[in-house]
């Protein structure tokens, strides 16, 4: 265990480890409380109905919360490595944070605003999740690439990059078929005619949720030489 707690790794472990967590729990839980169906449920449903739902809400405001923490360390560690050597312009890696935190926003309200009780605050911040999320994926890889092989190894760049790729090419028709899909509902039939689109939806949420996830746990080399100082000053001028 001690690369992962080595200077700031344990940021990303723990966001992995804590939203990977949350997903399961939640997920097995709606289903033990016979919420949701057991084969491929959107995994935004799982956290739907209580009790899950207090459960998703609690454990994914705090991922997000590790998100944005993960993020601005990232956003420091490239700051720093850039004014050592040039690769990229500062405004590249300034967009990418602000898109990753506006994501980290979209998190907290879908933590927040259950889909049954709000379906449009809680589709809006879904949409700013996944689609800010993928963004802030796709950009930090290329960063990876103009920074290797100084900063980053090939392989970690390739790996970056794929993970990337799939979320990107996941996001697209989840946002489409999900936009087909006529009714919001937990429970679905084989034989009602939007399952299909709920089922490509939902396997598409799933594969975005645990990329994110996967691409984070790249990060925790980068952080293994990162250490956080906080200093005090106190102003006698009083």
């Amino acid at each position: 265990f001690v690369p992962f707690l080595k200077g700031m790794a344990f940021v990303p472990s723990l966001l992995g480890t804590w939203s990977s967590a949350a997903f399961i729990l939640s997920y097995v839980v709606a289903v033990l409380s016979g919420h949701v169906n057991p084969f491929l449920p959107s995994f935004i449903d799982t956290g739907t109905t209580p009790p899950e739902s207090g459960i998703f809400g609690f454990m994914i405001n705090f991922s997000a919360f590790l998100g944005a923490a993960t993020m601005y360390t990232r956003y420091k560690i490239v700051e720093k490595q850039n004014q050592t050597s040039y690769f990229s312009t500062p405004v590249f890696n300034l967009v990418s944070l602000v898109l990753g935190l506006v994501g980290c926003i979209g998190m907290g309200i879908v933590a927040n605003f259950q889909e049954l009780a709000v379906p449009v605050v809680h589709d809006g911040g879904a949409l700013l999740a996944f689609v800010c999320g993928v963004v802030y994926t796709l950009l930090q890889s290329i960063i990876s690439y103009k920074s290797c092989p100084q900063w980053n190894t090939l392989s970690t760049c390739r790996v970056r990059m794929t993970i990337s790729f799939i979320s990107c090419a996941a996001v697209i028709p989840m946002i489409t078929c999900a936009s087909l899909i006529s009714i919001t509902k937990l429970e679905w039939n084989p034989q009602e005619k939007d399952y299909a689109y709920h089922v490509v939806s939902a396997l598409c949420e799933w594969t975005v949720a645990f990329g994110f996830i996967f691409y984070f746990l790249t990060f925790i080399h980068d952080f293994q030489s990162v250490t956080l100082r906080i200093s005090t000053e106190l102003n006698n001028d009083i």
